[in-house]
């Protein structure tokens, strides 16, 4: 006769149980959250955002903002620059730059380092290391790298987003690249390939703190991690393997500088990559490289609410941000991140008197708290009443 398999019975910790008497539980304690705990307004700025926000917004329309990096850093040079607030790298006159022409193309510590070191320390390489996305060479330019100071010599607020660990460097001068060297001029007896050390990551960012530090004193400096994936590995395993170490490789250095600088006052960190990647993990579209728009939206607005002074975004707002993020990512239904968009609150009404919107019933009771308070927030908006007249007639 068969046995009957025994369910397995995790480790398992609660403030009701008797190991919540027993174990020290120090000074600081941030549970993980049950999805109860983040479907309410307010839960990823909780769960996710608690310790990396500033004591207060500093960044207002005058503040002078450079934003460079992986191509994530471009969603928030556009988002900024599109809620009318100041974007070096993105105003008329910004010149050219590299950090404006090809800045989301930075994407390892070393090549940032170069700009600030090229920059404010006049400091060239004697082999071209920089490349532009056709492969034509971007030289030494005295006037752009001219250009180049007169942006960071004005800018309070420098974002500055991370890619990958993996480089190719010229060996016999140790230099990097900005991405890989151009097929026509590939030298395999000097030109290679590896991956980079949490160590040459942190010294590569803590002089990075440095120059900011000696050359703009009173600015503040936003370390990210973009969550985009490598579209590529050139080491002999998986692409998705590699991703794995390449993001830890600098999400370990950036912590511990911050860790190491941060109390300073002049280093913060952004979690952009564990909202995309544990938040909304299902957020990828079928590149599996992007996130959805929705997520790249709310992510900003999350940015916007802790960075910056005369953000208007409402309550209400940021709970639709939220909602429609989560139905892009498969937390909720598609059905409600459509309805969210076009206020159809007498469709709300309908889905929250009949439907279950996710299976853990803690869950599906805070989502539709969260769901009553928009649809309250709604009806005390004056506004409403044009997009429940435009209700759609199929979803009613």
């Amino acid at each position: 006769m068969a046995r009957k398999a025994e369910k397995l019975q995790f480790q398992t910790t609660s403030r009701s149980g008797p190991e919540f008497r027993t174990w020290f539980r120090g000074e600081h304690v941030n549970a993980l959250p049950h999805d109860r705990h983040l479907f309410r307004a307010g839960g990823p700025e909780r769960y996710v955002l608690q310790g990396w926000t500033p004591e207060s917004p500093v960044i207002d329309a005058r503040t002078q903002v450079t934003a460079f990096g992986s191509c994530f850093a471009a969603n928030i040079s556009n988002w900024l620059a599109r809620r009318n607030y100041t974007v070096l790298n993105k105003a008329e006159d910004a010149g050219k730059s590299y950090v404006v022409a090809c800045g989301e193309g930075m994407v390892n510590s070393f090549v940032i380092l170069q700009q600030f070191e090229w920059a404010w320390e006049g400091k060239t390489w004697e082999q071209p290391l920089w490349h532009g996305y056709d492969a034509a060479t971007y030289g030494y330019d005295p006037e752009v790298q001219a250009g180049t100071r007169r942006m960071f010599d004005t800018t309070d607020v420098f974002i500055l987003t991370f890619g990958l660990s993996e480089i190719w460097y010229d060996e016999p001068t140790g230099a990097v690249f900005w991405r890989t060297i151009p097929k026509d001029v590939y030298d395999p007896s000097r030109h290679k390939f590896r991956v980079s050390t949490v160590e040459e990551n942190k010294a590569n960012l803590r002089r990075i703190h440095q120059l900011i530090r000696k050359h703009r004193p009173e600015a503040k400096i936003v370390f990210t991690l973009s969550p985009i994936p490598l579209q590529a590995t050139f080491r002999p395993n998986s692409c998705i393997t590699s991703n794995a170490v390449s993001k830890s490789v600098l999400r370990v250095a950036i912590d511990e500088i911050v860790r190491e600088l941060g109390p300073e006052g002049a280093l913060h960190y952004w979690p952009s990559y564990e909202l995309v990647t544990d938040l909304f993990a299902g957020c990828m579209k079928h590149d599996r490289r992007h996130p959805e728009d929705a997520v790249l939206d709310y992510i900003m607005m999350l940015f916007e609410r802790a960075w910056c002074r005369d953000s208007a975004l409402t309550e209400a707002e940021m709970t639709g941000g939220f909602l429609r993020a989560g139905s892009a990512s498969g937390l909720f239904p598609e059905l409600l991140g459509r309805v969210v968009e076009g206020r159809r609150a007498r469709r709300l009404r309908k889905i929250l008197e009949r439907e279950t919107l996710v299976e853990e019933p803690s869950a599906d009771r805070a989502l539709k708290a969260m769901l009553e308070g928009l649809l309250a927030a709604w009806t005390s908006d004056s506004a409403t009443d044009s997009p429940e007249i435009a209700e759609n007639p199929a979803e009613s």
